[in-house]
């Protein structure tokens, strides 16, 4: 999602004037948790959430999760936000208020380059959600969401939510993502891009005096093995120049993410399960995917299995063409409008 996270606020950056008059201007806050737990018992005497919200408080409450590497700011793209926040549109603003937080480790929320490094605890997603569930409910006051969306580690962190908190939403709708343990090609890939780190003799345990070359290099290997979608390299990449002119845009390409924050996001993955607890869920799920998924590969069939441990859930997989983009076709909302307006509309509303 790095490189994902990179074109979205890319495209935030050319087309932000264009989306922001279709809904209200956003606007940033923050939340400072107190002695916040984390979950193997370290204690953070002061724990910073940034957050940004569309819309006004009186409308129907949202929480929108973004991907690893990413921040909730980067959601505001024209091909996602531009889609979804607008006048008549399934999220509309003027009727939601739509919560984008920078999950722990990201963006302006507390992170390991802010000065602790690699001394900052070890998080991972139940932290992100107990994280988040505090900020909701003390810092804004909310103590029940219309909706919990998430895409990638944002649809994990929605599976999460939904386990711990099963009372709190009307909905779920986790993108991109599986309940299942994180395994397969999927955390492979992810060991690699923190070895390749780790193994990078300018690393120096974390106390780098400057980024260790091989973050970059593993973040353009990363993005081109598990995001894209085969249709659409073959469409873009034909030949062997044009593969090579891609691969040189992507290596030209300025990234200035730090070395300990983007091991830490990665890292966080490691423990993610939620399957064991699929029957504690209780509110509406809908799932989307995409077909030409490379993290969360359809054909073997763990979502299938996993959809019979719930009581309410429909799965909506994205097909495969030369528009979409494998595990970066759900930051581009055009392709599952329709049948998120259905759900929403479908689904009762279950307390306040």
């Amino acid at each position: 999602m790095a490189l994902i996270g990179r074109i979205l606020t890319a495209l935030l950056m050319m087309g932000g004037a264009a989306v922001a008059a279709t809904y209200p201007e956003p606007v940033q806050g923050d939340y400072v948790a107190h002695d916040f737990h984390f979950h193997d018992g370290t204690v953070m005497k002061e724990l910073k959430l940034h957050y940004t919200t569309v819309g006004a408080k009186t409308g129907e409450p949202v929480l929108m999760l973004h991907g690893t590497a990413g921040t909730g700011t980067g959601l505001l793209s024209p091909a996602f936000a531009g889609e979804l926040f607008g006048p008549g549109q399934p999220l509309d603003a003027s009727k939601y208020y739509i919560i984008l937080p920078d999950v722990i480790g990201a963006g302006q929320s507390t992170k390991p380059s802010d000065g602790m490094r690699a001394g900052f605890p070890r998080y991972d997603y139940d932290d992100m959600v107990a994280a988040q569930h505090e900020m909701l409910t003390q810092g804004l006051g909310i103590h029940h969401l219309r909706l919990v969306m998430g895409n990638s580690m944002g649809g994990m962190e929605t599976w999460v939510w939904g386990e711990k908190h099963p009372d709190f939403m009307d909905a779920l709708v986790p993108m991109a993502s599986q309940p299942t343990a994180m395994s397969s090609r999927n955390w492979m890939m992810r060991r690699m891009i923190i070895d390749a780190v780790r193994t990078d003799p300018a690393w120096k345990n974390g106390n780098y005096t400057e980024q260790p070359p091989n973050l970059k290099v593993a973040n353009v290997w990363f993005g081109i093995a598990t995001s894209g979608g085969n249709s659409a390299y073959a469409k873009e990449a034909p030949t062997r120049a044009a593969a090579d002119a891609e691969l040189a845009k992507r290596q030209a390409a300025p990234f200035t993410a730090d070395a300990n924050d983007f091991m830490y996001q990665w890292d966080a993955s490691r423990d993610y399960d939620a399957e064991p607890d699929l029957d504690k869920i209780t509110a509406p799920v809908l799932v989307i995917n995409s077909a030409d998924d490379e993290r969360n590969p359809p054909e073997t069939g763990v979502m299938d299995k996993a959809l019979k441990h719930l009581k309410n859930a429909r799965y909506y997989l994205i097909p495969e063409s030369a528009e979409t983009r494998g595990h970066g076709t759900t930051s581009m909302a055009k392709f599952y409008q329709k049948p998120l307006a259905e759900f929403l509309a479908e689904v009762p509303k279950r307390g306040s």
